[in-house]
């Protein structure tokens, strides 16, 4: 096995029994990304010389032995995310050569552990997309079959760890953006609950809806990366000050005997939903089954109304949150006689279509005479699917279905659909809506050889439950 394909814990043992370095290890990682970046397109920018710089660091950590779990580890991060003096444009030209003075939370956390950046990874501009597709700086490709998408918003995070070219990743989960992609790429992605991990740092798309997360090669894997990232944040308000759980230890403590699984018919009965991916979701739940689980039939009725929910309420908020981005000091800039015009010419150039569109329709939404009708209605109905997992919650400790309809789709498939695109969410957008966790699990392949995922949502600040029942599987 090559060292670039090792997982968290791997890596750990062998640096601190001086198998390998930490330099090694990182330059194990630059040299796939190198060879290749250019074909798969997950990396906007690449830190070869901080990288090794901070490898360095580490392995002077572990020789003095104060190292900690992440030190000498090489992960990435999604574009969107700000990193100190590393460039992060959120995959749109209108922040091309922004370079953040300062960490964001997470990061920070991460890299006082001694971790190695690699690099920023490749996304649906600002979040906005299923498929990596709506990047400024070109799709992402799926390191199966590279003539198919590699998910989105954070393709690039997900390609990144798929390929083995780090061993973890961070990224943003909105609407779906690591659970859809990281069943796309066979990986396991977990959104957290709202307010369990700072959102500070993160550029925002839609503050009520936005948490940030981890991407890996094992559920054990994002119990560590959990563990090192959760906690209360002075920064963000909205954290929660709930006690972090000891998610490494918590992994393997499941009595699958006591565990009962709900399985919500809407998600099974959709139309659209790929035969070969219904199939192998339903083989995970009766291995479970046979294995002492008790299997629970359960109904979310207001499921049906997750996606039209999410595509009013969260461009209304994307709407209010981009109105900042002006094209002055960073990245496209149109040299206009007129300021209004300055503005205008810099937003059109500097932002893609779908982040266009969302605007105007999160305009159209909050404004005058249609706030009640749309954005109020819109949080109303997300208050009754809310409620639908509080209930349901009350019966059972988990809910599996697929994280995706289909397997990954082909590049510029369904580009020009934008309901086609849309709908791509329709199995992650329910928790996102609900602010609750999900994680999403490598349940198979499908007979064109690309993964099939399966996502395991938990009750609010529920992710030990998850983080069990997936290391089970």
């Amino acid at each position: 096995m090559n060292l670039n394909e090792l997982t968290i814990k791997q890596a750990r043992e062998g640096l601190d029994s001086g198998k390998f370095s930490s330099v090694e290890l990182t330059q194990a990682c630059l040299d796939r990304i190198h060879d290749h970046n250019e074909e798969l397109n997950a990396f906007i920018t690449v830190t070869d010389e901080l990288a090794l710089e901070e490898a360095k660091k580490a392995d002077e950590m572990i020789a003095r032995g104060e190292q900690k779990m992440l030190t000498g580890i090489p992960y990435s991060v999604k574009d969107a995310i700000c990193t100190l003096d590393v460039r992060s444009t959120a995959s749109a030209k209108i922040l091309n050569n922004y370079i953040p003075p300062f960490d964001a939370t997470v990061i920070r956390k991460i890299r006082e552990q001694g971790a190695v950046l690699v690099g920023k990874t490749n996304c649906d501009a600002f979040g906005h997309g299923a498929s990596n597709e709506q990047s400024m700086y070109g799709p992402v490709k799926n390191p199966h079959d590279t003539s198919k998408v590699a998910g989105g918003s954070s393709g690039g995070a997900a390609a990144s760890v798929a390929d083995h070219q780090c061993l973890f990743a961070i990224a943003e989960d909105t609407g779906g953006s690591i659970r859809q992609p990281a069943a796309f790429c066979g990986i396991y992605g977990i959104r957290p609950s709202y307010g369990r991990n700072s959102r500070y740092g993160i550029m925002p798309m839609a503050s009520s809806f936005d948490t940030v997360g981890p991407m890996a090669k094992t559920a054990g894997d994002i119990a560590i990366l959990m563990e090192v990232m959760a906690g209360v944040d002075e920064k963000d308000a909205t954290t929660v000050a709930d006690v972090v759980p000891v998610y490494d230890e918590e992994i393997g403590k499941l009595e699958i005997g006591n565990l009962r699984v709900g399985v919500p018919k809407e998600y099974f009965e959709l139309e659209g939903l790929d035969e070969e991916v219904k199939n192998a979701v339903e083989a995970k739940i009766k291995a479970l089954e046979e294995a002492g689980a008790t299997i629970v039939p359960v109904s979310l009725p207001h499921t049906k109304y997750a996606i039209p929910v999410y595509y009013i309420a969260v461009p209304s908020e994307d709407s209010s949150n981009l109105g900042r981005i002006d094209g002055i000091r960073y990245g496209v800039q149109s040299d206009m006689e007129k300021l209004y015009d300055t503005y205008a010419h810099s937003r059109e150039h500097g932002f893609p279509e779908e982040v266009k569109r969302r605007i105007m329709v999160g305009t159209y939404a909050l404004s005058a005479g249609y706030y009640d009708a749309y954005y109020r209605k819109a949080q109303q109905v997300r208050t009754l699917i809310m409620q639908d997992f509080d209930t349901v919650f009350q019966d059972v400790d988990v809910l599996i279905t697929p994280t995706s309809p289909f397997p990954a789709f082909g590049i510029g498939e369904k580009k020009d659909d934008v309901i086609a695109m849309y709908l791509a969410d329709v199995f992650v957008s329910p928790a996102s809506v609900a602010g609750i966790p999900g994680i999403s699990v490598p349940a198979g392949m499908s007979k064109d050889g690309l993964p099939i995922g399966m996502q395991i949502i938990g009750p609010r600040m529920g992710e030990s439950k998850i983080l069990q029942v997936a290391n089970v599987i």
